[in-house]
């Protein structure tokens, strides 16, 4: 498996979570076969008011890398900025955008899942970031669906990869599911046979 121009070993990646993906745990990650780290996922806002605390959250060490930094937001134009201001800032190796955080402060603020209700918003968001970073890839997360009766995750996974992710993350999960219930490997897995990009389950 190959993101950008890194060849991935284990394939294993460790997931941003918040609170808990700071550099003392992605660095035990990587020493015990980690191969991709991720920050806590960051506000665009946050990264463009250059926000002290957002600051302390995508900081990294050198032997972490291939390490991305994970932007959620809603606005194209903002995140876009986003993306270039943390490239100039931190270097990341790649960026990765989270469309699927069903927390309800991320969700009303039209970030995380809440665009997975609004692929046009998605795919707007998606083409930004990607034509903003330049060289550096842009990878993406998202959810099977919004609930059991919107499964969406095949047409968005589609969309990402034509708007130039290199790589897609899928929770087996609906927002509506949050943390619970049982994972939904199935589609997981039809995500996978739809797209050529590399698929983490």
């Amino acid at each position: 498996m190959q993101i950008g121009p890194y060849a991935l070993a284990n394939r294993v990646f460790v997931a941003p979570m918040a609170g808990v993906t700071n550099t003392v745990f992605r660095r035990l990650c990587k020493n015990l076969g980690a191969d991709v780290l991720t920050t806590e996922f960051v506000s665009a806002e946050g990264i463009l008011h250059r926000n002290e605390r957002t600051r302390r959250y995508i900081e990294f060490q050198p032997d972490e890398r291939p390490v991305g930094v994970q932007l959620f937001g809603a606005n194209p134009e903002r995140l876009a900025e986003a993306a270039k201001a943390v490239i100039d800032w931190v270097g990341p190796d790649f960026i990765d955008l989270n469309f699927g955080c069903p927390v309800n402060k991320v969700v009303s603020r039209n970030g995380g899942s809440s665009l997975l209700k609004d692929c046009p918003l998605l795919k707007k968001v998606a083409a930004s970031v990607v034509s903003a970073a330049g060289p550096v890839p842009v990878t993406a997360k998202i959810r099977i669906g919004w609930d059991q009766k919107n499964i969406n995750a095949l047409t968005t996974a589609r969309l990402l990869e034509d708007c130039g992710i290199q790589a897609l993350a899928v929770h087996g999960r609906t927002k509506e599911q949050g943390y619970s219930g049982l994972a939904d490997w199935e589609v997981i897995g039809k995500v996978a046979q739809a797209v050529q990009i590399p698929v983490i389950g």
